[in-house]
């Protein structure tokens, strides 16, 4: 378990790093990329925090910082004033595709598994996982 843990801290490094020119930290980075998948680059924020299974004072804290950045901006929902939404600006649009090539070019596409068959340890980490999200 601590080999794993130790794993996870290593690659969040190495994802802080890459990020790091971006001024984004990863939860703000996949508040980002969570829009940017929305056909119309919007979502409530109950919803940000269920898809990302954080905390809603977790999303506010990423939202307050993006939007002070001009990557989102707040507006209530027309039919629901007690709902507030996201939309991702253009340039939040922008940003989150240049943090993801560089994710992708430094981090995603080497994860420097020299030697490991990644064929076999995958579906260990996806038993793995769906063990322990059904537990959750």
């Amino acid at each position: 378990m601590i080999s794993v843990m130790r794993i996870h801290q290593l690659f969040l490094a190495r994802v802080d790093a890459a990020l790091k020119p971006f001024a984004l930290t990863f939860s703000r980075y996949e508040v980002l990329t969570l829009l940017s998948f929305t056909r119309a680059g919007t979502l409530p924020m109950s919803k940000i925090s269920a898809r990302l299974q954080v905390h809603a004072t977790s999303t506010t804290n990423s939202v307050d910082r993006l939007e002070k950045a001009g990557l989102v901006a707040r507006r209530s929902h027309p039919d629901d004033r007690r709902t507030t939404l996201v939309d991702l600006t253009d340039a939040g649009r922008e940003l989150a595709a240049q943090a993801t090539k560089a994710l992708n070019a430094e981090v995603f596409s080497s994860p420097d598994f020299s030697g490991i068959d990644l064929d076999s340890l995958l579906p260990h980490l996806e038993t793995l996982r769906s063990g322990l999200e059904a537990g959750a």
